[in-house]
């Protein structure tokens, strides 16, 4: 092992609040592992949110960015524990990001809809971060009924990808839980997105 993995190693030992404390003095390893440590959860956040003509990436990298800002943010004198804000803040900043576009008829994540029900449904606040409900662009009994409708769209290997998808694992993840090739499951998201979106074409939401 390297000198610098060992040093890595030792930061991965150490909880949140500390390395977050770290990275806000510039310690860009502090950063970094926190940043590692956080990537699956930007995911698994992003993930339920289907871009109609986009790509999840716009959404993904919105998310690292709200994740940037609960690291540089974070105040450990605080009752929040780092992951409550940090996820307040991924959320805040997807919210933002899909309420900007729906402004825009041409943006990619205008026709974008939650595929899962919100953490914070509106009424969680924390230092200045509120996720207003009439940010959502549809409510909650839209998003059971589109997960309820989507699913029974979905053959046993498709719904058990969705599962694994929102959860916020990768392609290759995805692949060696199921024993498959990374191709076979990819070939498989797609699918589920091509049925969600028939879904939605179809009017199997009330957008509220």
């Amino acid at each position: 092992m390297s000198i610098r993995e060992a040093q890595l190693d030792i930061y991965d030992s150490r909880p949140d609040e500390e390395l977050s404390a770290l990275a806000k003095q510039g310690d860009r390893d502090a950063e970094e592992t926190l940043v590692k440590r956080y990537t699956r959860l930007v995911r698994q956040l992003a993930r339920p949110y289907y871009l109609a003509g986009g790509d999840s990436d716009d959404l993904i990298q919105e998310g690292m960015i709200g994740l940037m800002c609960g690291v540089r943010e974070y105040d450990e004198t605080r009752p929040a524990s780092f992951r409550t804000f940090a996820e307040t803040c991924i959320r805040n900043r997807l919210y933002s990001a899909v309420r900007a576009a729906a402004r825009d008829k041409h943006a990619p994540l205008n026709q974008s809809v939650p595929l899962e029900i919100p953490f914070f449904d509106g009424q969680g606040s924390l230092y200045g971060v509120m996720a207003d409900p009439q940010d959502l662009i549809i409510g909650r009994e839209g998003v059971q009924d589109t997960l309820s409708g989507v699913r029974k769209q979905l053959s046993e290997f498709e719904a058990k990808i969705l599962g694994y998808y929102l959860d916020g694992m990768t392609i290759r993840e995805m692949a060696k839980a199921v024993s498959r090739s990374p191709k076979s499951v990819d070939n498989a998201v797609q699918r589920i997105r091509r049925k969600a979106a028939r879904h939605l074409d179809s009017g199997g939401i009330s957008k509220g």
